[in-house]
């Protein structure tokens, strides 16, 4: 999606022009860090990958960068009930209250081997792009603010969060903005999720999605046909989906992700399952594909049982939700989205404004202006084996962020 920078309310301007800030000795000094520090960024970057996270096993992780928060001159770091690493880079005042966030979590299952390898300019490892990238430009911005000693008007909240991939379901955002110490509290909220330097998410990506589970007796394919059987059921239902039509604008999509169930060829399995996955910007639509979905498997249930009466046995229907992203949006004219397309211009960046599914959507949902950027570098194969990553453009991308998070908090003038 092409942007256009749209005027800033009069009354709703940054605490320090994006100009001012480029003019300020401090945030030059900044600046040089980031660009002699590359190496280094680098470095980082390789030590955070290497440490798994899997899916609700990010422990090992926190752990090193809550270490790392505190090296890096942060305070009141704390762990909270979920697994969310917090610390402070605490301004003369607490409004505003920035949240700046990557995730700690990957895609990646326990027992993945994960080790980054060098290919010409290019870092290969699972992982390495989403979201090593993120918590190393975490680490990269406390770093250049201690350096340059810069004093910010409103506080920044760094935080490393879980579970934001899969079935993690947005837990550790869900936990900081609804029970944690900060809900309530926080004004804006920046998420960095992967490489680029030119993506701004204001619109999240809404999602529910369902395990669906029939159980039967089970039993012999000849001795015993005629049985319920719950893959037949199943099947019904999905074809029934296949066929749903859903609006392009807004764009709505659904997919079976995964079916599973039985033992063998020659056996009545006993039970079976669907993954499904319903996504779109809008709600409503969301809540209509939703009820497609279990008016089918209801009506699946029905017919088989009714096909199969004289086994006299039914079929034992289980419905799960699995995962719910609400969806959302921080309006286009909005300052957090004006500054961040600014801030992105002025280094020299053609920005593009998106929709993805990301921690922002929590805050989104609920009205709090939130946008998840690119933590800069270039990058690929997300979610794959064959991800990788590449540090060309990352100083601009890293200078991009500082900027956006001074213009957002303001400078302390003595």
């Amino acid at each position: 999606m092409s942007a256009s920078i749209l005027p800033l309310i009069a009354d709703k301007q940054p605490p320090d022009s994006l100009a001012s800030l480029l003019r300020h000795d401090q945030v030059t000094l900044a600046f040089d860090y980031i660009k002699k520090n590359s190496a280094s960024f680098t470095e980082e970057l390789i030590r955070i990958c290497e440490i798994p996270a899997p899916p609700f096993q990010e422990q090992e992780r926190g752990k090193y960068i809550a270490r790392r928060f505190a090296e890096a001159g942060l305070t009141d770091i704390q762990t909270d009930t979920v697994g969310n690493v917090i610390g402070f880079y605490h301004g003369s005042t607490d409004d505003p209250l920035l949240v700046v966030s990557a995730h700690l979590d990957t895609v990646f299952p326990e027992n993945t081997e994960i080790k980054v390898k060098t290919f010409i300019t290019k870092l290969l490892a699972p992982g390495i792009g989403d979201n090593a990238s993120g918590l190393a430009a975490l680490i990269a911005m406390i770093e250049a603010l201690t350096h340059a000693r810069i004093k910010t008007r409103g506080t920044i909240a760094f935080v490393a969060t879980v579970g934001e991939e899969g079935e993690g379901d947005l837990r550790g955002a869900r936990y900081l903005f609804t029970q944690g110490d900060l809900a309530n509290r926080i004004t804006h909220f920046i998420s960095f999720d992967g490489p680029d330097n030119q993506f701004i998410t204001h619109q999240a990506l809404g999602s529910r999605r369902y395990r669906i589970t029939l159980a039967g007796p089970g039993g012999h394919s000849w001795t015993d046909f005629g049985v319920v059987n719950p893959i037949h059921a199943l099947s019904r239902a999905v074809a029934r989906l296949a066929e749903f039509p859903v609006p392009y604008e807004p764009r709505t999509t659904y997919n079976v992700g995964r079916i599973s169930g039985g033992d063998s060829v020659n056996v009545i399995p006993q039970s079976a399952s669907i993954d499904v996955d319903i996504r779109s910007t809008d709600e409503q639509e969301i809540s209509c594909v939703e009820d497609f979905l279990l008016s089918s498997v209801n009506y699946a249930v029905r017919a088989e049982n009714s096909l199969r009466a004289g086994s006299h046995h039914s079929l034992k229907l289980d419905v799960s939700l699995i995962g719910h992203r609400p969806s959302g949006e921080t309006p286009q004219q909005s300052l957090l989205v004006q500054t961040a397309l600014a801030a992105t211009q002025s280094v020299g960046i053609k920005p593009y404004l998106n929709c993805a599914s990301t921690d922002a959507n929590i805050p989104m949902s609920m009205g709090i202006p939130a946008i998840t950027i690119g933590a800069g570098g270039k990058g690929g194969d997300a979610h794959r084996l064959t991800e990788w990553y590449e540090p060309t453009g990352r100083d601009v991308g890293y200078q991009r962020a500082l900027l956006l998070i001074l213009a957002m908090t303001g400078l302390a003038h003595s």
